[in-house]
């Protein structure tokens, strides 16, 4: 497991995090329902060339979940940019999966910051965007935040079950479960769905051009959530410097195929 042994405080919130190795910097960020513990298995081979630094996006993981707590795409994109400015980082490589990838694209076509490359892997990036369960979560927060235990640890099972292509372990499972376990997590859970918004995508998504800087970007050819096809998008729409299609791997691509996303980053560092 990676240590987050870092805080940093941002509006007054936790932020959790961590790094290791030592050379040219490189920021993952991961997407949603994860926490940073989603690059246990790749970050630290990362580390033999890179300093990696790592973070558990707000109202995730270690980090502060708070009940009045805004976690949408707009703040978590500043927490990215204001995180950057703390580790004193002008101009890093950084790694962005699903959330986490639509994060580092508002961090720099909304807030002008610029990386050496950006590498994007299964990004929230393009519409269509969403889900009917994400839709009913919006509607009904609260009810699904009053489920009871065994119905919520039920729930997420079967949601994160949905974005692996091959049967999640009960080890896989607990490690992503375990901060939304709690009557805290569970809250912060169903907030972080309610709060999805279409048009911090929209908003970015018009601003789309090839930047001064390499784009990569990593797909599962087996993702549900968002396919491929949206993949050749974004591709399209930023003019990508190459598009790896990962075979037998879904949207939670870390743990369907660990050793071919790590093999796709090593070959663009």
């Amino acid at each position: 497991m990676l240590a987050l042994d870092q805080q940093f405080s941002f509006r007054g919130q936790r932020i959790a995090w961590g790094s290791l190795g030592d050379g040219p910097p490189l920021v993952l960020v991961h997407g949603f329902p994860w926490s940073s513990q989603c690059w246990r298995r790749i970050a630290p081979w990362l580390a033999e060339r890179h300093t990696v630094y790592f973070f558990d996006m707000l109202g995730t993981g270690q980090s502060a979940k708070p009940l009045d707590q805004d976690v949408s795409a707009a703040v978590q994109s500043e927490l990215l940019a204001a995180l950057l400015d703390h580790w004193g980082l002008s101009s890093p490589q950084v790694v962005g999966h699903d959330f986490g990838g639509l994060a580092a694209l508002r961090t720099h076509f909304l807030h002008g910051v610029s990386y050496d490359k950006l590498h994007l892997i299964d990004a929230v990036a393009v519409l269509p965007s969403g889900s009917p369960f994400y839709a009913h979560v919006k509607q009904y927060e609260a009810a699904f935040a009053g489920l009871p235990d065994y119905a919520h640890a039920a729930l997420f099972r079967a949601y994160i079950q949905q974005a692996a292509h091959h049967t999640l372990s009960d080890e896989q499972v607990a490690v992503y479960f375990a901060p939304w376990s709690d009557a805290t997590g569970k809250a912060a859970f169903y907030r972080q769905i309610a709060q999805s918004d279409e048009g911090h995508i929209t908003e970015v998504q018009a601003r789309y051009q090839k930047p001064e800087f390499e784009v990569h970007l990593s797909w599962g050819d087996k993702d549900t959530f968002i396919p491929v096809s949206q993949g050749e998008e974004l591709a399209r729409l930023i003019n990508a410097d190459s598009l790896s299609v990962i075979p037998e791997a879904a949207h939670l691509i870390q743990e369907d195929a660990p050793e071919a996303v790590l093999g796709s980053l090593l070959s663009r560092l």
